[in-house]
């Protein structure tokens, strides 16, 4: 209640992803429930819900609290420049008039810097330069930048990729589209979920809304991660678990060695997740299809595969993945020394070493984003009231243990995350630098532990 603050958002709507995605079944890849804030939980029915109701949800949220009145638009923050002898950020940003499209200069200062950026780019996916693009006569379009006119009925669509946008993307346009194909490089595992929760259902019947949704979170990201762990400790008997689902859901004899068996274990890469089937559901009465295949190149009209088979296609929709940027490619710089954030240890998944108050929200990878992000953004409370009433003006997590390793920020073996892993900051090898992705061992570290533990190095202004 005491803190001043300025929420700077790039672009110029609430919303983020739910507001930038706007291609066809657009939905959320985790359940609502653990997806959704703990202290306003998820009203809506469906667990995996369209992209449309997710915005009016994060917009009502805002709206509720007064938040979206505090957001200043358009506003991009370009460098932030920490002073120990002041003890304060100085924020640069760049401000565009969403009417004339002129680019002005934003300065101010701030005590306490916390980055809600996500870890994508924006302004571009990740576009393999593939042979022959520039000859296809058809419209080639980016999920990213979907044109709100694309009229696909009746055609033949191409849709490169296997991730959630493909297995989203495919069933919605396969609804009207003459015949939609989705063309893999290799094999995702991909598992049906019940678009409706009979848990969320069931609680929903005997108890208040809100002590529903707090039950069904716990229920639901308990779920998440046992599932998780189980992989990891025992991958076989998860592989032939979710070969048990696809031989329920897809026609016998269907040839699921080569269009769902994946060469890594699960949860080396994220699930995908189709409600209720849908996908399964779009193969097994032929409007739509899987072709294993890789790209020899475009031609005219469609895609020449290195088997020699040919797609004829009136619209390729490239749905190759995301492109990943930290801190949404802000220049840090401490005391005149420019911030190399791959070289920084992250501490508790949230700080980053030798960098003075300042935080990040970054959430899981084997599950909900909210779960970890939500107590990130409760443990920056914490700390900031701490500082206060000791009187401090500098926190900052140090490292002195010189046999400290280094691994991979984000645990996944995805393409996206690898392409961009040496632009990222590293966990370490020990606590409190190692990240854990366990939503259960964050909630005693991060909720429950001091912010005073000999790591983080407090400090007042001379």
């Amino acid at each position: 209640p005491w803190a001043s603050f300025a929420i700077f958002e790039a672009r110029g709507a609430i919303g983020g992803t739910w507001d930038l995605f706007r291609y066809p079944g657009i939905r959320s890849d985790s359940d609502m429930y653990t997806l959704g804030y703990s202290f306003r939980p998820w009203p809506g029915k469906k667990t995996i819900a369209d992209g449309p109701s997710i915005l009016q949800y994060i917009e009502d949220t805002a709206a509720e609290a007064g938040i979206d009145r505090e957001i200043r638009f358009n506003h991009r923050i370009v460098t932030a420049e920490w002073s120990s002898e002041d003890s304060l950020w100085q924020v640069t940003a760049e401000r565009t008039d969403p009417d004339t499209g002129t680019v002005d200069t934003v300065e101010l200062t701030c005590g306490f810097l916390y980055s809600c950026t996500g870890y994508y780019r924006y302004d571009r996916g990740h576009q393999p330069e593939f042979p022959g693009m520039a000859d296809f006569q058809g419209e080639l379009v980016y999920p990213q930048h979907w044109p709100e006119d694309l009229d696909y009925a009746g055609k033949k669509v191409v849709v490169i990729g296997s991730g959630a946008t493909a297995v989203t993307l495919v069933p919605a346009m396969a609804r009207d589209a003459g015949h939609v194909t989705m063309l893999q490089r290799s094999p995702t595992y991909v598992v049906s979920v019940p678009e409706r929760s009979p848990i969320a259902k069931g609680l929903r019947r005997i108890l208040p809304d809100e002590r529903a949704g707090a039950i069904t979170r716990w229920i639901l990201a308990l779920g998440t991660q046992g599932s998780y762990f189980l992989s990891k400790r025992n991958p076989e008997f998860v592989k032939k678990a979710l070969r048990k689902g696809l031989e329920r859901e897809l026609p016998a004899g269907y040839d699921i060695d080569t269009h769902f068996n994946p060469s890594y274990d699960p949860w080396d890469q994220r699930l995908c997740a189709v409600p209720d089937g849908d996908l399964f559901k779009s193969l097994t009465d032929g409007s739509a299809s899987i072709v294993t295949d890789q790209i020899e190149r475009f031609t005219a009209t469609g895609i020449e595969l290195a088997s020699g088979e040919r797609l004829e296609a009136d619209i390729i929709v490239s749905a190759t993945g995301l492109e990943l940027l930290f801190l949404g490619g802000i220049d840090l710089v401490v005391d005149d020394e420019k911030v190399d954030v791959s070289e920084r240890l992250v501490y508790k998944g949230m700080m980053l070493e030798g960098v003075p108050n300042l935080a990040i929200a970054v959430g899981y990878t084997n599950a909900s984003w909210t779960l970890k992000a939500d107590l990130t953004a409760d443990y920056v409370t914490r700390l900031l009231t701490h500082m206060r009433s000791t009187g401090v003006t500098r926190c900052m997590p140090l490292n002195d243990d010189p046999t400290m390793t280094e691994a991979p920020l984000l645990g996944l073996d995805a393409g996206y995350i690898n392409r961009s892993a040496d632009r990222f900051p590293k966990a370490g090898s020990k606590f409190p630098w190692r990240v854990y992705q366990s939503y259960f061992r964050d909630y005693r570290v991060l909720k429950k532990s001091d912010v005073d533990d000999g790591v983080m190095h407090f400090s007042r202004q001379p």
